[in-house]
């Protein structure tokens, strides 16, 4: 199932923005920077990507439940949508 639309765009744009985040790190770490300051962009970055991993999912499930009979033709069941939230969490 493709994610389609205002929500797909949306993702990509956080996306952008954690892979901006990455490449500050990686200047950080060139620049010798202060390990509180480095550690501090490490979280930020990490909670960014696990904020669009959840839109991702969301939107992803709004779609099973909007057209459940193609979610499942698609192999989208409960137990595996169930699966994929648990590896997030």
């Amino acid at each position: 199932m493709e994610l389609a639309g205002q929500k797909r765009e949306e993702i990509i744009v956080r996306l952008r923005r954690v892979e901006g985040q990455i490449r500050g790190i990686q200047r950080m770490l060139d620049e010798g920077r202060d390990c509180g300051d480095v550690v501090t962009q490490f979280a930020a970055a990490e909670r960014a990507l696990e904020q669009a991993a959840f839109k991702f999912f969301g939107a992803t499930m709004a779609q099973c439940a909007d057209d459940p009979v193609g979610a499942a033709q698609d192999g989208y069941t409960a137990e595996r949508l169930e699966r994929m939230f648990l590896r997030l969490a």
